[in-house]
């Protein structure tokens, strides 16, 4: 457990709401699941689980289908959002395989049910995972469409009385404008939830955020594809945007 860690090592939160994109899992595919891929992200929520500190996570499914893009295969989007919930538990289900490998204790829950697969979310049930050491899982979005899973995130962070909210992104926090197109981009170490609404700052939903600051949530924005980002930012480092009050 983290007490019996040196002090360098300790993790300053208890338990988090890590929310990571199902791209994140891609590599240099189109689409899909790349196994080094798949097995870096694994190692990082591994090495951050050996810390102590209680994870739940949520991915999602745009490595397979994203629900509003349903209308472009003429698919109505609460059908299409409904694909997209099952693209989150396939994502899910080959992370907890890979992090069981690892050693990492895990359960897996969905707001589907798909009893064959994985457990209902069932929120004491969930809460006993935490406490065993085992990271959980939460697939299938909020069950219900028109929901992305960051609000989804920010649902079970409020749930499971997560200390903080961490979006794992492919850059390394929030900026003014795009990085990769405006080179004067400005990058922000600290904004308040309504900044970030106000001046449309698209790398997280909108309902999301709200959600987290009417229940005072923060929510840390970083790199995840920084190896050892997460650990850091668990042991009290400033990495990414924090979003807060």
């Amino acid at each position: 457990m983290a007490n019996s860690l040196p002090s360098r090592e300790r993790a300053v939160f208890g338990r988090v709401l890590l929310k990571i994109s199902g791209e994140a899992l891609i590599g240099a595919q189109e689409h899909g699941i790349d196994p080094a891929t798949l097995k870096a992200v694994c190692e990082e929520i591994a090495a951050a689980s050996r810390l102590g500190v209680g994870i739940g996570l949520v991915i999602g499914g745009g490595n397979f289908f994203r629900g509003f893009s349903a209308a472009e295969l003429g698919v109505d989007r609460v059908t299409g959002d409904q694909m997209g919930m099952l693209a989150t538990v396939i994502n899910a289900l080959a992370v907890q395989d890979t992090l069981e490998s690892l050693g990492v204790p895990t359960r897996l829950q969905t707001a589907v049910a798909i009893h064959q697969v994985a457990e209902p979310f069932i929120l004491p049930k969930a809460i006993r995972h935490l406490e065993k050491g085992r990271v959980v899982l939460f697939a299938g979005g909020t069950g219900n469409p028109f929901f992305t899973t960051d609000t989804a995130a920010s649902l079970r962070a409020k749930q499971i009385k997560a200390d903080i909210l961490l979006k794992g992104t492919k850059v390394d926090g929030i900026y003014s404008d795009d990085p990769q197109k405006n080179a004067q981009a400005q990058k922000f170490e600290r904004l308040s939830y309504l900044d970030v609404v106000d001046r449309h700052l698209a790398v997280i939903d909108t309902t999301a955020v709200t959600f987290c600051m009417d229940h005072k949530i923060p929510i840390r924005v970083f790199n995840f594809r920084q190896r050892g980002n997460l650990c850091r930012i668990l042991q009290g480092g400033p990495i990414g945007t924090l979003i807060a009050s």
